[in-house]
């Protein structure tokens, strides 16, 4: 999912330098999505992580 949202980030990039804006704006909003799921995603892995790891010892 970080590969996606770094892809959409250097489209977005791109495209701002080119002068698409519009396209621009739309694609950083789905990599700033992206890069958020993401991010929730991993702090979902690190308590259950912690919670397993509490649950053998």
């Amino acid at each position: 999912m970080l590969k996606w949202a770094l892809i959409f980030l250097v489209i977005s990039l791109i495209t701002g330098f080119l002068g698409f804006s519009g396209v621009s704006a739309a694609t950083a909003t789905i990599a700033r999505v992206l890069f958020a799921i993401a991010v929730i995603i991993f702090l979902i892995f690190v308590v259950l992580a912690v919670t397993a790891g509490n649950a053998i010892v």
